[in-house]
This record gives structure tokens, C-alpha cells and sequence, in this order.
């Protein structure tokens, strides 16, 4: 398994595990990063420089990229939703399924 592939597995783990525990805030973290590690490979992979290593950076980032699939650009976008003061997300997402779509995609492209 490549590092890329196996970095990914071990941030949806720790989601699902959070998820599990009621964690909702930890799964939307490992979720985050999930698609931050997805999206550095296919941004190498295509040859361009990464600006930055934060997740978040670079899922505003790929929201700007053309040939991502509208459905994709949604994904990108409810990653980035800053929570309420209640803590909730103010869609109805899930982000753990929405970092995986999102992944697979990037990785395969």
C-alpha cells in the first residue's frame, strides 16, 4: 500500500472512531485532513507547487479548480463550513462520506 493510500485509511479511521465515540468535531478534523492528504497528492501530481500545508487552505484552493466536478466543488465547500456557536454544522453533510467521494475522485484523476 502506498503512503498516500495508507495515510488516507488511517485519517478516515481515527473519523469513523470519533464518529463512534460521539465526537462529531474530531471526525470533521480527521475528515479534513483526509482530503488535505488527497489533495496535496493530486496537486503534485499534476505539477504544481503547494502553497500550503493546512487542509483548509487547500480545500479553498481546489474549490478554484476547473475540472473538479460541480458535486466535488459541494464537498470541498461543506468541508470548509465553520461550525455555529452550537458547535453543529449548518448543513446536512456528511463529511466523512463527503472527504471520501472527494478523495477517491483526486486520486484517481
Amino acid at each position: 500500500m502506498d503512503t498516500v493510500t495508507a495515510q488516507l485509511q488511517k485519517e478516515f479511521e481515527k473519523a469513523q472512531q470519533a464518529r463512534i465515540n460521539k465526537n462529531e468535531g474530531q471526525a470533521r478534523v480527521c475528515a479534513r485532513r483526509a482530503a488535505g492528504i488527497a489533495i496535496r497528492d493530486y496537486l503534485t501530481r499534476k505539477g504544481n507547487k503547494i502553497p500550503s500545508m493546512s487542509a483548509y487552505d487547500l480545500l479553498n484552493l481546489l474549490k478554484d479548480d476547473t475540472n473538479l466536478p460541480p458535486d466535488l466543488k459541494l464537498a470541498a465547500d461543506n468541508l470548509t463550513v465553520r461550525v455555529t456557536e452550537e458547535f453543529t454544522l449548518p448543513v446536512d453533510a456528511d463529511l466523512i462520506a463527503e472527504a471520501r467521494k472527494l478523495s477517491n475522485w483526486l486520486l484517481s484523476n
